[in-house]
């Protein structure tokens, strides 16, 4: 059975919308900038924020305010009704959705606590309501007409692309005909800060597979693709040609030095795909730009590739790295890589690790002849997901 891309829907630093996405790339403009205002304290630690305040989400979305969602499930609503109207799913489909996310209603739950903290008389109730993971797809669901199986993946950072893994697999085993898989993740002072704490954030704006690289900008933002059968599909932009998801449990927030667990799940996505290396036309890596991060990628493609790694680059200098969401956006980025043949600038680089590491695309390009696209989502614990999208 084919398992197709019909629809895709990307909110992000960048903007709302692919369009306004791929239009920033195009023009080299990152949306990563100083002081998130999740703060409160004119903190400067670069960041990719949504410019949107909850209230012009909610009335973008004709969502009445007194709904009370939480950011995490706005983006999500935002991106995958984008997706649904891009894919115009058949009617009759039973549709599903898996969404993924880490953080759920983190940015509510904060609300109420700044009130308990300092008094535990007060503090507003509603705003814990949606402080679990799957009440955010609940609500994506509810205000985006998906009657069908829903569940939610939280796996740290590769639980996008698990989520894309499942819908197809519910697709193939005749749970669902069609199932718009993805994630969303709002910046939270919750999240800023204990990535602070494992000191990989960067004071200045990331610089992944530079040798200069010294941590990652945390994002915000919401990445969805309309997975059907190739038959039910009106204008592909793909097809999920393999998956695969590994973990080299090596530790609990670093990768292994030799990138055991991106090896593995780089080969056995081109296995399931039934391609060799020499095939893939563009990877869409990782690139957190932590010094741990880009060194155990970048040895895992040398080790899959050896001296030929395809044109590669990370697109987290321009959006931040938005955690549960970022193997969604870059599921859409890749999507749209293999049907307009986009290669993607790594921006902010100038010098390769040690002074011999890959160098990566720097230049926005289109028009490429790009038949294999592999999407690198690797998270906490090891959990490591490669998707192959396919011409």
């Amino acid at each position: 059975m084919k398992i197709v891309v019909g629809g895709v829907g990307l909110v992000s630093a960048l903007g709302s919308g692919v369009d306004a996405n791929i239009a920033a790339m195009r023009e080299g403009r990152s949306g990563i900038a100083p002081s998130p205002s999740i703060l409160r304290t004119g903190n400067k630690i670069p960041v990719g924020e949504v410019a949107l305040t909850n209230d012009e989400l909610h009335r973008r979305l004709n969502i009445p305010i007194d709904c009370h969602l939480s950011r995490t499930a706005l983006l999500g609503i935002s991106a995958v009704r984008e997706a649904m109207n891009d894919a115009r799913i058949p009617q009759g489909l039973r549709v599903g959705i898996v969404s993924a996310t880490s953080v759920g209603g983190m940015d509510l739950t904060e609300n109420f606590f700044r009130e308990f903290i300092a008094d535990e008389s007060r503090g507003r109730l509603r705003d814990v309501r949606m402080h679990d993971c799957g009440a955010g797809t609940d609500a994506i669901a509810r205000y985006c007409g998906i009657e069908g199986y829903r569940t939610t993946i939280s796996t740290a950072c590769s639980s996008a692309a698990n989520a894309i893994m499942t819908g197809a697999r519910l697709i193939r085993h005749g749970v669902a005909d069609c199932v718009v898989a993805g994630g969303t993740d709002a910046l939270s002072a919750f999240t800023l800060n204990g990535f602070k704490s494992l000191m990989i954030l960067d004071e200045k704006p990331c610089r992944p597979f530079d040798e200069s690289r010294a941590g990652l900008n945390l994002g915000e933002g919401a990445g969805y693709v309309v997975l059907l059968r190739g038959e039910d599909a009106a204008d592909p932009y793909c097809t999920l040609a393999g998956y695969a998801n590994r973990n080299d449990a090596y530790h609990q927030t670093a990768s292994s030095a030799d990138g055991e667990g991106a090896y593995l799940a780089m080969s056995d996505a081109l296995a399931v795909a039934g391609i060799e290396p020499s095939q893939v036309g563009y990877i869409n890596v990782h690139g957190t730009g932590t010094p741990n991060n880009d060194a155990s990628e970048g040895a895992a493609m040398q080790r899959l590739f050896g001296s030929h790694i395809p044109p590669f680059s990370s697109t987290k200098g321009f959006t931040g790295h938005t955690l549960a969401a970022a193997g969604g956006i870059e599921a859409v980025f890749s999507s749209l890589a293999v049907k307009y043949g986009l290669l993607y600038p790594n921006i902010n680089f100038k010098k390769p690790i040690d002074g011999r590491g890959p160098v990566p695309v720097c230049e926005f390009a289109e028009g490429k002849d790009i038949k294999y696209v592999l999407s690198n989502s690797f998270g906490f614990g090891g959990n490591c997901s490669s998707l192959v999208f396919a011409k």
